[in-house]
């Protein structure tokens, strides 16, 4: 099944627990090249990497195939009834079923957000399916701080009658941290996150996604990943941060490169948690860094 301009085809699997997952596949037309698997923030999905996608599988050479997933309870996926499995080991063992039912044995992964921390676990679980890796504003320490600041907007979010009031919303709640951004990108971004039902707009994740955010003792420093981060050290690294980034701080990143010293660092101006991989150049350095990284 493909879109309308068939850019894409939908890809649906079955996890170890049997709920039906989504993902997209962009094809290349182009098997020599390993594919790129893009991994998602907490609440987003697949949607959000559309237009990376477009470029890595159509605009560049190498032309790769990209597979983007949305995790169980998210885009086009099942919702979990246990909110307890909205869990980053459940959903790293949900991306390996996953490409295993495409025929997937490796590949160079994106992550933003909490799609990094899946990558993290990967390399503990299964370090050979990774053959290079970019993390989106996400590192082995998350600042405390920052996720308070996105549980407490998710949980008193209002409920927009369009896009462009979800634009607003935006805006207002975020704006100072995103000011490098066009109103082409604000709705391109809300436009990803929201789905049309019965003439309204409904967040494109289960609500219930968000008792996991709400069992986090945020008075706690959170547990680090550090060892998994050390994982990663025999491969090629691309660590992304936005410049007002509240969840990836300057000090954690400079460990990164002193754990990691071949570690390639971009720092987006003007964007904050997280930068859209669409923007600032973004598709064109990271396409550079997977075809040197393959090389």
């Amino acid at each position: 099944m493909t879109d309308a301009n068939r850019t894409f085809e939908h890809f649906f699997y079955t996890a170890r627990d049997g709920l039906r997952l989504h993902a997209r596949i962009y094809r290349s037309n182009n098997p020599a090249a390993l594919p790129a698997i893009c991994l998602a923030g907490l609440t987003r999905n697949a949607r959000d990497f559309h237009e990376l996608a477009l470029h890595l599988s159509q605009k560049v050479e190498p032309a790769r195939d990209v597979i983007a997933f949305d995790y169980r309870g998210r885009g086009q996926s099942d919702y979990d009834g246990n909110w307890r499995n909205y869990d980053v080991p459940v959903e790293a063992d949900d991306i390996l079923a996953g490409l295993t039912a495409a025929g997937v044995a490796h590949g160079h992964f994106i992550g933003t957000s909490r799609g990094g921390l899946i990558i993290h676990t990967l390399a503990g679980i299964r370090p050979g399916v990774l053959r290079s890796a970019v993390l989106n504003d996400i590192g082995p320490e998350i600042e405390a701080a920052g996720l308070a600041q996105i549980r407490a907007y998710l949980e008193r979010a209002p409920e927009p009658k369009t896009i462009a009031e979800a634009v607003a919303i935006q805006k207002k709640a975020v704006g100072d941290a995103f000011p490098a951004l066009t109103d082409e990108d604000w709705h391109r971004m809300m436009g990803a996150f929201y789905d049309e039902k019965d003439g309204r707009l409904v967040a494109a994740y289960d609500p219930a996604l968000l008792k996991s955010l709400n069992a986090l003792d945020l008075s706690q420093p959170l547990p680090s990943l550090w060892p998994q981060f050390m994982g990663l050290g025999a491969i090629p690294v691309m660590a992304i941060r936005g410049a007002n980034s509240s969840l990836l701080s300057a000090e954690t990143l400079a460990r990164m490169q002193k754990d990691h010293p071949g570690l390639e660092v971009i720092t987006v101006e003007g964007q904050g948690h997280a930068p859209l991989l669409e923007t600032a150049g973004l598709p064109e350095r990271i396409a550079d860094f997977l075809a040197r990284a393959e090389r």
